[in-house]
């Protein structure tokens, strides 16, 4: 997990808005043959440019690098069904995934994994997204928590490790994408001087 920055206002902020979500939002029931855990992301970029790449449950390879390409059947809505394909490198090839929650006045997105080639058995994801101060400037802090099955032969921690690893780089990235969205905002008011 990301330790939060800025100054000790936004710290304190930060760290309140985190210990709000992870009680209101963030509740994963985990059996003893599961696994659950919790990563934040801070992202210098405004909450409604993140929230709007994070919501688009039918086009998630937008920043999931892992994801080439999506195919949803029908508006995206609660019960709503994707098919992901998954990019060579990995252990899977397919998933299929139902949007649990999506919620765009209080940002949260919920997913679960319903079949596909991998072994992300009773998998179950919850994104929000929440406005944070960074560097003086508008941010957002993303929270995304799961609970999986834990495949036979393998331990909590491997399982948890090896989640957490594909979680981490889809929020790197979609930091990444984030940010070069908000600078090109950014260039682009000011050429408009």
């Amino acid at each position: 997990m990301e330790t939060i920055r800025g100054d000790d206002d936004s710290e304190m902020y930060g760290a309140l808005v985190t210990a709000q979500s992870l009680r209101l939002h963030h509740r994963h029931h985990c059996r003893e043959d599961q696994c659950t855990s919790v990563l934040v992301k801070y992202i210098k970029a405004p909450v409604h440019l993140v929230w709007s790449l994070v919501r688009r449950f039918d086009q998630p390879q937008k920043y999931k690098p892992f994801i080439s390409r999506c195919t949803v059947h029908g508006d995206p809505e609660i019960g709503s069904l994707r098919e992901v394909d998954v990019r060579s490198g990995l252990p899977a090839t397919t998933s299929t995934e139902r949007l649990e929650q999506l919620d765009d006045e209080e940002h949260i997105l919920g997913i679960n994994i319903i079949g596909g080639d991998h072994r992300l058995k009773n998998y179950s994801s919850i994104l929000t997204v929440h406005p944070q101060m960074i560097d003086g400037r508008s941010g957002t802090m993303v929270i995304e928590s799961f609970v999986v099955d834990v495949p036979q032969g393998n331990t909590k921690d491997d399982t948890c490790y090896f989640v957490e690893s594909l979680i981490k780089c889809n929020l790197k990235s979609l930091a990444c994408v984030s940010e070069r969205l908000a600078a090109q905002d950014i260039t682009n008011s000011i050429a408009t001087f």
